[in-house]
């Protein structure tokens, strides 16, 4: 039997949007299927690009987007936004503000796997290949992607089902034993398998074996740590028959960090898109500070959701960064510049961060404060905001995602700096910075708590190596200074959330945002929780963080998907009303 495989002009299409969604029979001879699909090399990019492609695609509801929600529910950014549009707000709470908030990037996230499992399958197809590293390439990205979409979907729901076959099926939850056995087995896959091929020569926007590398570390660390294990469970041949023990993580690393080609760049701040050479000639804090901007194409960088320049709403057309737009200011004028494309004002920075940063002795003179968070009153003062609105505003904004203008030689004010590159002069489609899941210093700092602060990188550890470059002197290896690295260097990166749950430092998220000063709609006050559902007993009784199925997956598997505990209804919906603060 073949099953049809529908071809946009540039990406695979989805077959299996659900788990009860048939398949269609065909012999046609001038559609793809798989019996003539991959057929060449040219045919196995462009199945492999379209596994790429749903990254993009979930980006268009950033609320469910894992990068948002981990982001949001850690203790660095609260809620914020504004009384209507609430998904920040119960990220942070641990509450669900729509029925099935999650049902978008459930369906994105299977897609990928479906879309991986028939590379996986049909990936044989082709007959030639210009050279064996190619195909070793191509193949190890898959599994890299496949691993990827599963963790994504363990760390925000726990066990969901495991389908590792291009049929449709209707199946129970796995394990969490079982489903980071088969994420590491992937990942051990692209390890063992994938050329060792240095950056930037594997192609711009293309996963690695080195990111297969930093994965493994991630998976290893959150897997252990969360459930308290020593070992990652290794699937073989459909069964946990191994483990990965924590001095493989540690030599993968090794190699990583030695043979890669991936490295720090210079000034951690020329990451950012503020200091893009046609923000930062008029940006005092660029201009100044000699920043110049390393591009989305770093050495830095490893593994990143890349967007193209194409304006358009309608997937697969939409490739902007719809969670830069989120976290944009309410109201687009001039006094706002840089950060002048508006958006919905979400996630407002913690006070405590500002302030720990601040007050820490090891950390003065740390040039990474004032290059992640703006202090809105000092950089930009006359931007008035938008009171009527905001709610949970500290009047600090994380700088690494904010979109930001740029004008023109004729004195022109671009919405986005994107426009001199490309894109649309929209606050919009215009914001196409990549979302970047994974870097080299991320990976330094890994190594560092892998190995008790061993030297590995220029000399340094990890650690040392990351706060050398923000021109801090060495530290003593220690866990709490490993965490506290961590938190600076990672800020707004979408890692806080769970590095928190794997530490077991959760109630960290209470200490630092209750009480939090804010202003709701112009009007002091101080964060709170809802008095009758705390976080931390939300947080037990999600049984450690992990959120809502979507409610019509779930009842489309007539029993077979077994609801997350901790969301009954009375529980957990959320609405713009039970903000404690909230006025009509």
């Amino acid at each position: 039997m073949k099953k049809l495989i529908i071809l946009s002009s540039i990406v695979l299409s989805a077959l299996c949007l659900s788990s009860c969604e048939k398949f269609l029979d065909t012999e046609s001879l001038t559609k793809k299927n798989t019996g003539n699909f991959p057929l060449n090399e040219t045919d196995a990019k462009q199945m492999v690009a379209g596994i790429y492609a749903i990254m993009n695609d979930n980006i268009s509801d950033p609320e469910c987007d894992p990068f948002f929600v981990f982001d949001m529910a850690g203790d660095d950014r609260l809620g914020a936004g504004s009384q209507s549009n609430i998904g920040s707000q119960s990220c942070d709470r641990l509450m669900n503000d729509i029925t099935d908030k999650f049902k978008p990037f459930w369906k994105a996230r299977y897609q990928g796997i479906f879309r991986a499992n028939s590379a996986i399958a049909t990936m044989d197809n082709v007959q030639k290949w210009s050279s064996e590293d190619v195909k070793k390439q191509l193949l190890g990205e898959v599994y890299i992607l496949r691993a990827f979409y599963y963790f994504n979907l363990a760390q925000i729901f726990g066990g969901v089902p495991l389908i590792l076959t291009p049929e449709a099926q209707n199946l129970p939850r796995c394990t969490d034993e079982q489903l980071y056995a088969q994420i590491a087995a992937d990942l051990k896959f692209a390890i063992t398998t994938m050329p060792s091929t240095k950056y930037p020569n594997f192609g711009e926007g293309h996963v690695s074996k080195w990111v297969a590398e930093g994965l493994m570390a991630r998976v290893w660390l959150f897997y252990t740590g969360f459930y308290e294990k020593s070992e990652l469970p290794l699937m073989e041949e459909g069964e946990i028959k191994g483990s990965v023990k924590k001095a493989e993580v540690k030599a993968w690393l090794d190699d990583c960090i030695t043979n890669s080609g991936h490295s720090l760049v210079s000034d951690q701040r020329n990451l950012w898109p503020y200091t893009n050479p046609y923000t930062a000639k008029d940006y005092p804090y660029a201009r100044d500070n000699g920043l110049n901007w390393e591009t989305d194409e770093n050495p830095e960088c490893m593994f990143a959701v890349k967007m193209s320049n194409k304006e358009g709403w309608n997937i697969p057309d939409l490739r902007h960064n719809r969670i830069v737009e989120y976290y944009g200011i309410r109201k687009s004028v001039d006094a706002a510049f840089p950060f002048t494309p508006q958006g919905y004002s979400n996630g407002s920075v913690c006070t405590a961060i500002w302030e720990d940063w601040a007050t820490d002795p090891n950390y003065a003179g740390d040039y990474r404060r004032l290059g992640s968070i703006c202090e809105r009153a000092v950089e930009i003062p006359g931007y008035p905001g938008d009171v009527a609105k905001e709610v949970e505003n500290t009047d600090l904004l994380a700088k690494k995602y904010l979109g930001c203008g740029a004008y023109g030689d004729d004195g022109t004010l671009y919405l986005s700096y994107g426009y001199f590159y490309g894109s649309a002069n929209n606050r919009q489609t215009g914001l196409t910075q990549a979302l970047t899941w994974l870097r080299f210093a991320d990976v330094l700092l890994m190594h560092s708590e892998l190995s008790d602060g061993e030297v590995i990188y220029n000399g340094k550890s990890g650690l040392n190596a990351v706060r050398s470059r923000a021109k801090l002197g060495d530290i003593a290896y220690s866990l709490e200074n490993l965490k506290k690295e961590r938190r600076y260097e990672l800020c707004f990166e979408a890692i806080r959330w769970n590095d928190l749950r794997r530490w077991g430092d959760v109630a960290v998220i209470v200490t630092n945002q209750e009480g939090n000063p804010i202003l709701n709609q112009g009007e002091p006050g101080v964060f709170q929780w809802q008095k009758d559902h705390p976080f931390l007993t939300r947080y037990e009784a999600t049984k450690g963080g992990f959120f809502k199925l979507p409610e019509s997956e779930v009842i489309l598997s007539e029993g077979v998907l077994v609801q997350n505990p901790g969301w009954e209804k009375a529980e957990s919906d959320y609405a713009k009303g039970d903000l404690p603060y909230y006025k009509k």
